[in-house]
């Protein structure tokens, strides 16, 4: 998390024009790949790093998150592109020294590679019809659908992804979910479906339930989608109240 050293996420120097309107709420992500042998070494450094922003209250906040293949993501708000050149930590470095470099050095011994990235929550395409939030009161369970698709098959993709929304609704679903779209800093387009649950066994009862919910009909809707994508990635994870932060 050596990036956090200057702006929490990534110092971008490119200028870059993007329409924040349309896109809704965006969302910067630093991803940390913790090797398997480092998560102990790992979450002990993030926490004596969220107890020093608790102790020094940078202003800035973020919500955190963990994946089954031991990604950390640290997912906070934006509202424009010049919110990147924000420098929250500054004072807060300058009045730990020492300790602030410490932490960035036990923090990268533990991950070979780490990434900065942005996406954009795609209201219209998003099912929660009793209100959108990120996070949920004891829902941390996650299950995260990555649908990659190329240039090409964006609008057809789109169409499927309204379509299921469609159907979602018109069944009254009670599984509920979120879509991003992938935004500046990533190398492929894809959107994010994001399912909230208690933990795996409620969130694999939901989906069953879903499946009847749905009926037969949901694979003629589904394939919509899949007939344009080019890949499909599954992820089950946490969110982590424990090393998030917001100031208080």
């Amino acid at each position: 998390m050596k990036t956090i050293k200057s702006t929490f996420l990534l110092g971008f120097t490119l200028c870059l024009t993007i329409n924040f309107s349309q896109a809704q709420k965006s969302y910067q992500i630093h991803q940390d790949n913790v090797n398997p042998s480092m998560v102990m070494q790992y979450e002990k450094v993030a926490k004596e790093f969220n107890d020093a922003c608790n102790e020094y209250k940078p202003q800035t906040s973020w919500v955190a998150a963990t994946t089954n293949d031991m990604k950390y993501l640290y997912i906070s708000p934006i509202e424009n592109m010049a919110d990147l050149d924000k420098r929250p930590f500054a004072d807060m470095a300058k009045k730990m020294g020492d300790k602030w470099t410490k932490i960035f050095e036990d923090f990268d011994k533990c991950y070979d590679s780490h990434k900065s990235y942005i996406i954009h929550l795609v209201e219209d395409l998003t099912y929660m019809p009793e209100g959108i939030s990120m996070t949920q009161d004891g829902q941390n369970y996650r299950k995260w659908f990555y649908i990659y698709f190329t240039p090409s098959n964006a609008a057809k993709v789109r169409e499927g992804m309204k379509a299921v929304k469609d159907l979602y609704t018109a069944k009254g679903s009670k599984e509920f979910y979120r879509i991003y779209r992938n935004g500046f800093g990533t190398s492929e387009d894809f959107y994010l479906v994001a399912v909230s649950a208690k933990d795996e066994i409620d969130g694999a009862t939901r989906s069953k339930e879903n499946e009847a919910v749905l009926g037969p009909d949901r694979w003629d809707t589904f394939s919509k989608v899949m007939n344009y994508a080019s890949r499909f990635e599954e992820y089950s994870g946490e969110m982590r109240p424990d090393l998030a932060y917001a100031p208080k």
